[in-house]
């Protein structure tokens, strides 16, 4: 048992995570309430990370599931499996994290089709039990520890959805975590790069921020990341200049929109990285 507290506490040592908004303390508060957590924003803000580096700090087992147009309730339920001549059912990651009181992380919850959220729905009432019609109608009660966090993106993402109401009421502690502030930002991809650039990082950052802002008003189709950012620090730790970076990494994503598209980032560039 200490041998597994270690290696948590090193997992939790290892996960990089800048906390610039007091996300862990919120959801450490509503961990010790047992009220299950929303995480809410755009791709690339760190929702993942923070849940990995709260997991870890708090020694617990996760699972997670990662949602999409083919998530099917099998995958979360389970199934009748064929095993050794005899029929078996095969629990899926909702039952199996329901029995082991094990802390669900349900990824970009809103990517997931109706069928699947009305059996998330049954689970997370406050019951806290689902009922296995594909296998003899047994009731599964969760275990008393566990705990459940989801995430969802802006409705502008594609493939996301409206969360119906009801669903949205399972979680009554809702985290908004969005991209961090500049100064902050720097911090974050400083921990990835090897070299100092921090005049041609901040250019980068500014960069991503105008991007971001014009997507955020649907002027441009996408949004840049942190891992963007990050990834754009790291080519100039190759000696890539900074213009060139900028195109790689945040310009050329833009193409598969058409040339115009394309072009107004272009523009942007050039105008933001003229020597």
């Amino acid at each position: 048992m200490m041998s597994a507290i270690n290696n948590y506490s090193k997992l939790a040592r290892d996960i990089e995570y800048i906390d610039w908004n007091n996300s862990m303390k919120l959801l450490k508060q509503a961990y010790e309430a047992k009220l299950f957590v929303l995480i809410i924003g755009p791709k690339g803000t760190g929702k993942t990370t923070l849940v990995r580096k709260f997991v870890a700090t708090e020694n617990r087992k996760l699972d997670s599931i990662n949602f999409s147009l083919r998530t099917r309730e099998s995958h979360l339920i389970g199934s009748k499996t064929l095993i050794d001549g005899s029929v078996s059912f095969i629990d899926g990651i909702l039952v199996r994290s329901m029995k082991d009181g094990s802390i669900l992380y349900l990824d970009e919850i809103n990517s997931a089709e109706a069928d699947v959220l009305l059996r998330l729905d049954e689970a997370l009432d406050d019951r806290r039990q689902i009922v296995l019609k594909e296998s003899i109608g047994e009731t599964i009660k969760s275990h008393n520890n566990w705990f459940v966090i989801a995430t969802i993106n802006p409705l502008t993402h594609i493939g996301t959805k409206e969360l119906p109401p009801q669903l949205i009421s399972r979680f009554p502690i809702r985290i908004k975590l969005d991209y961090p502030p500049e100064d902050v930002e720097l911090n974050i991809v400083k921990k990835y790069i090897t070299k100092n650039h921090d005049e041609d990082i901040k250019q980068g950052i500014k960069l991503a921020g105008t991007l971001r802002q014009a997507a955020s008003v649907e002027e441009l189709y996408y949004a840049p990341s942190l891992r963007e950012t990050i990834a754009y620090g790291k080519m100039l730790d190759l000696g890539m200049n900074k213009k060139e970076a900028a195109q790689l990494v945040f310009g050329n994503v833009y193409s598969q929109w058409g040339n115009i598209e394309y072009q107004k980032v272009n523009d942007i560039i050039t105008s933001m990285f003229e020597v």
